[in-house]
């Protein structure tokens, strides 16, 4: 057993964009040392069995706390609101790191970022705020010259999971993600948050609990957190610029410092049809049609592309030529060329 999990989860209609996560993750040599844990949050038995050979374990947890029906939308909630159980659900790690399963590593460095955050004890995390994202916060309806509504996802929520005093206290932060965390699995954060957890799906909403409570358990309750800068975990409903010449999404704004992991928020049909594209802005001053998604995956390709560049690294047969170390750039351009050849 690795020191450390990665974990995801999602139901049967975003298992494509599991299995591009699980590529993208584990085309980094880095990936060697850590195993993969799946939350099943109404996966078809057919996807759990093409993710067995991949994978460390795969769980369906049960609800965190008894729920009315009327609350219960669909089990993929679950990878939502079990998030805060993992060390129960996946005992024995000392280390977790959570990433759902609409993001994709593009670059280690990204994800290095968020193990070092969590060594210390504290939860490693990025803030839905960032010189490029320039909306965010709490929002206002005017009645004329005159404030008359204050919404934003911490006041909304924490006012029907808390009550006035705490969406109150909550309003002027900004929110902390629950898409991707790290945090050590002896930490005093679990048992606080998953208290939070099951107050507020009980009072509250059930989508977007564990988020709420992240931000009440570190800005309220004073828990340990290390913010980490957003480029190493990149909301894509605000769009980065592309560097055609090193084949990677940057920053917008100087220094462009290359995206760790991408999330693709903001993006429903996309995340649900990788054939959709959208106008980026490039480095060099141009525009190019792209797709957020993962390039080196296409549906049909999954297992052929995902077999060779895993046994490229881990081969099954000690002293077998392919435990010699492969470069991985020259490996992604040999993957974008079958793409090319078999998918365009």
């Amino acid at each position: 057993m690795s020191r450390s999990v990665f974990v995801s989860g999602c139901d049967s209609n975003y298992f494509p964009l599991l299995l591009e996560w699980l590529h993208s993750f584990r085309r980094f040599k880095e990936s060697e040392d850590f195993d993969i844990c799946i939350l099943d949050a109404g996966l078809e038995p057919s996807q759990i069995e093409r993710l067995r050979p991949h994978v460390q374990a795969i769980v369906n947890p049960a609800w965190p706390v008894e729920l009315p029906a009327y609350k219960i939308k669909g089990e993929y909630l679950k990878a939502c609101v079990c998030r805060p159980f993992l060390p129960q659900i996946f005992p024995g790690y000392e280390t977790y790191v959570w990433m759902d399963a609409d993001t994709w590593v593009q670059d280690w460095r990204g994800v290095d970022l968020f193990l070092r955050g969590a060594r210390s004890g504290k939860i490693a995390l990025t803030a839905q705020v960032d010189r490029a994202y320039p909306r965010g916060g709490a929002r206002i309806k005017w009645l004329g010259t005159l404030p008359w509504k204050v919404r934003g996802f911490y006041f909304s929520n924490a006012l029907k999971a808390f009550g006035f005093p705490v969406a109150k206290a909550l309003l002027p932060y900004h929110v902390l993600l629950a898409g991707m965390f790290a945090l050590r699995g002896d930490s005093p954060h679990w048992a606080r948050w998953q208290e939070l957890v099951k107050g507020a799906m009980a009072r509250g909403k059930v989508f977007t609990a564990e988020q709420l409570c992240l931000g009440k358990l570190c800005y309220l309750e004073g828990f340990a957190y290390e913010v980490l800068p957003a480029y190493a975990h990149w909301l894509c409903e605000f769009k980065p610029l592309w560097d055609a010449k090193n084949n990677a999404f940057v920053e917008p704004f100087l220094p462009r410092e290359k995206l760790g992991v991408l999330h693709i928020s903001g993006w429903d049909e996309m995340r649900l049809d990788r054939a959709l594209t959208t106008n980026f802005d490039t480095t060099d001053g141009g525009a190019v049609q792209r797709s957020y998604r993962y390039a080196l995956y296409e549906g049909a390709l999954d297992k052929l592309l995902y077999i060779f560049l895993w046994r490229c690294r881990r081969p099954a047969v000690p002293g077998s030529r392919m435990r010699q170390p492969c470069d991985a750039r020259l490996l992604e351009k040999i993957v974008e060329i079958i793409l090319v050849m078999f998918c365009f």
